[in-house]
């Protein structure tokens, strides 16, 4: 289970419970979902991810490719990488930029990630609503957007998908079961 997701259904348990099955889990494991814990529900690091792709300038896009080939790696994630200053797991080093997929693949395989930054995109705040996030999505046709602390730091991402999670009612697939098949005419 991805540390956000975790994060999700560990808060929904009293105090006590979230602890003993904070203290199941990998130290490591258990510190991600601290971290998300820490972050209001309906905040940027409430909903983000600590676990996006990061390298640094000096990495080639058939590294970054590579990263993204990873068959655990959820799709919304795996459009992007985050270029950063060392440490390169979060929180991270200055974010540097974003390089995303599309533009990678327009790329020879040895060109440095440095040389094809996108620093145009605004990373969001930690603090940042939900519906801010959401905003800032559509507005730019994004999929995923970094999430920075205050010291400008890549803490995680956020992408689409738990922006959406987070706007649709708690029970939006049922309600795709239960309603009748359109008739096809148009």
């Amino acid at each position: 289970m991805e540390p956000d997701d975790a994060a999700d259904l560990l808060a929904q348990l009293p105090p006590e419970r979230l602890e003993q099955l904070l203290a199941l889990m990998e130290p490591e494991e258990a510190e991600d979902v601290r971290t998300l814990l820490r972050y209001g529900p309906d905040t940027a690091g409430g909903l983000m991810t600590t676990e996006p792709i990061i390298l640094s300038a000096d990495a080639t896009v058939a590294e970054a490719l590579a990263l993204i080939r990873r068959h655990e790696l959820h799709p919304a994630l795996a459009a992007a990488v985050f270029v950063t200053l060392p440490p390169f797991e979060t929180p991270t080093g200055r974010l540097l930029g974003v390089v995303h997929f599309q533009r990678m693949l327009r790329y020879p395989p040895h060109e440095r990630l440095g040389a094809i930054l996108d620093d145009n995109i605004e990373p969001v705040s930690v603090t940042a609503s939900a519906t801010e996030v959401a905003r800032m999505l559509a507005s730019y046709d994004l999929v995923s957007l970094p999430v920075i602390d205050s010291a400008h730091r890549l803490v995680g991402a956020i992408s689409v998908d738990d922006v959406l999670d987070y706007l649709l009612p708690n029970d939006w697939r049922t309600h795709d079961e239960d309603e009748p098949e359109a008739s096809g005419t148009r």
